[in-house]
């Protein structure tokens, strides 16, 4: 388990954000009380599934593992702060209300999710060269 810092642009509004990136076996045994999922976000940088988890003690952990084109393995598994999970599961969320509130049928350009896949490039950029 390897912990690095993701620094944001002043316009994204998000503080810095500590992540740790983790092996495959280490992400089973964290999360050997089972896990969780609770959403899915498909972006061009792969496929994030959202997962908390409990440890062997009951400890909760949440994750975001990444897999890319087809891939049966999470290429990178993240793991978060609960703050900072907290403030992606309600980007995704908030986007529900954002296409409800929508009444002209047409697809805003920039909303939450596309802020949250935005989120998702500087962790996936900031750790790239972070192995567990």
């Amino acid at each position: 388990m390897k912990s690095f810092t993701v620094h944001f642009h002043q316009e994204d509004r998000v503080d810095q954000m500590n992540v740790m990136k983790l092996s495959e076996a280490e992400f089973d045994d964290q999360a050997a009380g089972g896990t969780r999922q609770l959403f899915e976000l498909d972006t061009n940088l792969g496929f994030f599934v959202f997962v908390d988890a409990e440890n062997h003690e009951g400890k909760e952990s949440y994750y975001a593992l990444r897999y890319e084109e087809d891939q049966d393995d999470p290429s990178d598994i993240y793991a978060f702060e609960l703050k900072d999970f907290y403030d992606m599961m309600s980007l995704f969320m908030s986007q529900m209300y954002f296409d409800e509130d929508s009444d002209d049928g047409e697809e805003e350009a920039y909303g939450p999710v596309h802020h949250l896949a935005h989120l998702l490039f500087h962790i996936v950029e900031a750790g790239e060269d972070v192995n567990p």
